[in-house]
């Protein structure tokens, strides 16, 4: 059995390469066809490097990756390379290098989608300067899109960079903006839902007694994604929240996580309040719901089935 097809596009980052890892965990949770890269946590060329290097060793050095575009559609590129180091997955191994591919994201994205025979699931764990850019040259791809689920923003949460805005959406709101406006299947998983799921000593333990460098590649990401948290931002040991891997978690099973439809609006013109998301749950706005928002998360279950999925690779 081959579980659903999904294209994912991401910037890693620690938390983007253990949902990948979670993604290729095997071909029966999903097919992955390929993965994109953009700039967000890191710059595109690293963080395709990133993405081949742990295609790689999920054992699937076959997965077709590609770069993408290399800043934002109007905003310059700020990176988060401060939490993540220079190489984005600061705190690991050197992983071994791998070659790239010319070929351009967004033309990949493209191709997947014209040559699908069913509508593809994307899987969005970065900016969306990739898929915005896709959706602008060939408007027709929507046809073909499943849906789009995506990380990022937040309305009880406030934000992760900003007093109001998460990283992907005030890294580049505009791509954003056209990504929501675009008529596609949203599925939003929010910042105010993956708080709710912390990291704490007690999953890292039960990672790190899994068998296999996979996982104890998985634990060593996780450890120093806490750890950095506790020294940039002051938190306990037990208040790291999980980010991207949620959004593999709600695809693998959805009844973990909670939400409504409603229209969810993304701020690109206000400096100020710049990647803000506003979710109208009441209609107020008169605005037709665009999006179904998810802030609610079972904290046990995902945790769960995170340790369960990279337990996959056992003896790997």
């Amino acid at each position: 059995m081959v579980g659903e097809r999904i294209l994912i596009d991401c910037d890693p980052g620690h938390d983007d390469a253990v949902a990948l890892l979670m993604a290729l965990a095997g071909r029966d949770l999903f097919d992955v066809v390929g993965v994109t890269t953009v700039a967000g946590n890191i710059d595109v060329a690293q963080a395709e490097r990133n993405a081949r290097a742990v295609c790689a060793l999920a054992g699937r050095p076959d997965v077709a990756v590609r770069a993408g575009c290399a800043r934002p559609l109007v905003h310059p590129f700020q990176d988060a390379s401060d939490f993540h180091g220079t190489s984005g997955l600061d705190g690991l191994a050197p992983l071994p290098p791998v070659g790239a591919h010319p070929e351009h994201a967004v033309d990949f994205i493209v191709a997947c989608l014209d040559a699908a025979r069913e509508p593809l699931t994307l899987v969005c764990l970065a900016p969306l300067t990739n898929v915005a850019m896709a959706l602008i040259k060939a408007p027709h791809i929507a046809a073909k899109i499943k849906e789009i689920v995506f990380m990022g923003g937040a309305r009880s949460s406030g934000g992760n960079v900003t007093p109001c805005a998460t990283f992907n959406l005030v890294c580049d709101p505009h791509a954003a903006h056209v990504v929501f406006e675009s008529g596609c299947q949203l599925s939003i998983v929010s910042l105010d839902a993956t708080v709710q799921v912390v990291v704490g000593r007690e999953t890292l333990a039960r990672i790190a007694r899994l068998d296999g460098a996979v996982a104890q590649a998985a634990f060593r990401m996780l450890d120093f994604f806490n750890r950095r948290r506790i020294e940039m931002y002051g938190y306990g040991e037990d208040q790291t929240s999980l980010n991207d891997p949620c959004v593999i978690a709600y695809l693998l099973d959805r009844s973990l996580f909670a939400g409504q439809r409603a229209n969810v609006a993304v701020e690109h013109r206000s400096e100020l309040t710049m990647g803000m998301t506003v979710v109208d749950f009441l209609g107020r706005t008169g605005r037709p719901a665009n999006a179904f928002w998810l802030d609610s998360a079972d904290a046990t279950g995902v945790l769960d089935l995170l340790v369960t999925t990279l337990g996959h690779y056992s003896g790997a």
